[in-house]
Order: structure tokens, then sequence, then C-alpha cells
């Protein structure tokens, strides 16, 4: 990448150098092409061909105008013309130079123009390519390019994101129809039949109560989708133990993970502390071990991993699922995205969990990444911690 930069940055400069060649040659012409047309123009009027009509017309028009004698007129074309000479050729060879430059700041706007053209380009969706620019142009050529090209690459991200929730709306309201129909259903059973065992009501109850919770979490991810927006996520630092928090975590998971058999297995270092947004980061873990929760096999442990090493904290979330290929181990953070696929609402959320976990994470100058293979499916979050103890020591 830095190679990459360094061989930018010197065509950039060879261009320019280009550039400015041009243009100083283009002004020594103009200069040089001033100076010998002017001194022909005025040897040729003053001095050559046209000496005798040229003075014969100018001594005719100040006589006829003034009513002077021929001799008169004579002299005035003498102090006019003959003894001002030299003024007269830096006269029209400044003419003949404004003229030119004239030209030459049109041939110079063409530059501008053409800029201006590709940067239309841009704007316009069709992806139409008109020509090229001037060799010595070519690293504004490149940059234009660059630009396009990211332009492009976040207009279909962005029409992708919009297409995943639009479709992920459909379903989610396709499929609150279900705990909503059951919800009705029981509970017009309840009031239509008043004398109803104890024990069925009771089954009935617990039914219509579960869907309800279903319908419930189905409503919530909606109010994600309309709310959510990565723009900007405000953080408040301050001292977090991770290991405490962690164990909180682990302890809250227990209701979720203990009827498929599965465990949470801690394994961070003791007194792990870092500078963060308790309430941001407490949500990051808990959407990476909800991922976890919701993909990893019955009967397996759940395990986190922390650690401080060389300014950063490592804490990896770990669990036994099928592997993630691993064309997908990037797109898992892109808003709206689902592992399982959309329709499968059931198992996981709207899509948002790991898209808000990495922008939370970005936001306190860290990375989250992912690794699958055939055994594990690792969550790796790395946050800075040299704020914390650069303010331990000035304490000190």
């Amino acid at each position: 990448m830095a190679e990459q930069s360094r061989r930018h940055r010197d065509k950039q400069r060879y261009d320019l150098r280009r550039l400015r060649r041009k243009m100083l040659f283009q002004l020594i012409g103009i200069l040089i092409l001033t100076f010998v047309i002017g001194a022909v123009i005025c040897t040729v009027l003053v001095d050559d061909l046209l000496q005798y009509p040229f003075s014969e017309f100018v001594v005719s028009a100040v006589q006829g105008f003034s009513g002077m004698s021929r001799d008169e007129a004579i002299e005035v074309y003498a102090i006019i013309f003959r003894q001002n000479k030299t003024e007269w050729l830096l006269l029209m060879g400044g003419i003949i130079f404004l003229l030119l430059f004239w030209q030459f700041t049109r041939w110079f706007s063409r530059y501008f123009q053409m800029v201006d053209s590709k940067l239309d380009e841009l704007l316009q969706e069709e992806g139409r390519t008109g020509p090229d620019l001037p060799r010595e142009l070519d690293f504004i050529q490149e940059k234009l390019e660059q630009i396009k090209g990211t332009l492009e690459r976040r207009r279909w991200q962005a029409q992708e994101s919009e297409q995943r929730k639009n479709d992920l709306v459909v379903y989610l309201s396709h499929d609150i129809k279900t705990p909503l129909t059951s919800v009705i259903g029981y509970l017009g059973l309840l009031e239509e039949a008043p004398d109803m065992p104890a024990a069925q009501r009771a089954k009935y109850t617990h039914i219509t109560l579960d869907k309800a919770f279903r319908l419930e979490e189905l409503i919530n991810q909606f109010f994600e989708i309309t709310r959510f927006s990565l723009q900007q996520i405000p953080v408040e630092k301050e001292p977090v133990r991770l290991d405490v928090m962690l164990a909180q975590l682990a302890d809250e998971f227990y209701p979720i993970l203990e009827p498929e058999g599965k465990e949470v297995q801690l394994q961070v270092e003791e007194g792990l502390i870092l500078m963060a947004d308790p309430d941001k980061l407490a949500r990051v873990f808990n959407n990476v071990l909800k991922n976890a929760a919701a993909y990893s096999f019955p009967h397996t442990p759940i395990e986190i991993l922390g650690e401080r090493e060389e300014g950063q904290v490592y804490i990896t979330i770990r669990n036994q699922g099928h592997p993630i290929p691993s064309h997908q181990l990037e797109t898992i953070f892109e808003k709206f995205y689902r592992l399982d696929g959309a329709r499968s609402t059931n198992r996981g959320g709207a899509g948002l969990g790991l898209a808000i976990a990495k922008e939370i994470v970005t936001a306190h100058g860290g990375t989250i990444s992912a690794q699958s293979d055939s055994r594990y499916t690792d969550f790796t979050i790395t946050l800075p911690v040299e704020d914390l103890y650069d303010d331990q020591e000035e304490q000190e």
C-alpha cells in the first residue's frame, strides 16, 4: 500500500512538471510570436511596402478632417508615426500579446471544462464515460476514476442494503401474522369456553403468552429497523471492568442457553480494565453472544476469551456450529444481513446486531473480525487501552 501510494505521488509530480513545461512553452511561444508579428506589421506599415499608401492615407485624412495644408499634414504624420515608432511597436505588440494570451486562456480553460465534464460523469448513474483527459492530467484522471469506483461501490452497497431491509420488512410482516393469529385464536377459545378445565386453560394461556412474547420480539425488530442509523454513535468513556461485565452477561444468557444444554465458559484475565462506554460495549458483547447462541450446536460451550497484549484488549467469543463460508465473513457485518437468510426469523434478529457491534467498536477506535472453520467460529473484538493507562500514570 505504501509503495503504491509512493508511485502515485511520483506520477503526480511527473504529470505536474509536464503540465508546467507545456504552459511555459506556450507562454514563450506567445512572447516570440507577439514580437515577430508586431515587428512585421510595424515595419510593413511604416517602413516598407505600405509606407507610401499608408502615409498618403493618413495625410489625406488629416487634411480632410482638420483643413490643414499638405505640408502641415505631413508634419503631423511625422510627429505621430515617424518620431514614435518605438511606442507604436510596443502598443501593437501589447495588443497582439493580449489577443494571443486570450487564446492561451481559452486553451487552458479546456482543462477545467474537461475536468468539469468528468465530474458530471460521477453524478450520472448510467455509467457513461467520455474521452479521457490529456496525458498531463493523468493524475486527475486516475483520482476521478478512483472516486467514481468508490461512488459506484457505495451506491451498490446502499441499494443492496435497502433491498435487504425491504425484503426483511416483508418477511417480518408475514411472520407477524402467525403469532398474532395464534394469540387471537387461543384468546377466542378462552372466551368462548368459560367452563374450560383448568389444566387446558393453563395450557392455552401458556401458548398465548409464548406467542405474545414472539410477537413482541418481532415488533421490536421493526422498531430496530426504523430507528437504526450508523451515521453517528456517541461514546461516553469511563473505566470498565471487562471481566465483571462479561461475567454478568454470561449469567444473563443462562436462561437462553440452558434449555439446549449450552453454557458460557469464561477465560478472561482478571482485573481487565479499559476506557469505554459501558452501555455501548455491553451491547456489542450482547449482540455477538446472541449470534453465538443462535448458531451454535446444542450441548456445546460458548467460550469467552479475554486478554491484554501490547496496548490492546482482545476479546474472543467462540462457538461450535456450522462454519461460515469465507466469502461471508466480511458481509455478516453489513446492515440487514442474515447468515441463515432473512426468512428464518425464528432464529436471529433483523440482521442489525453485528452491524451495530461493528459501528460501536469502530467508534471506540477498535476492530471486530470473524474467523470460521470446521471446528470453531470466532468473533474477535480488539480495543485500545492506552488512554486508561496514560490517565493512571498521570494521576500517580
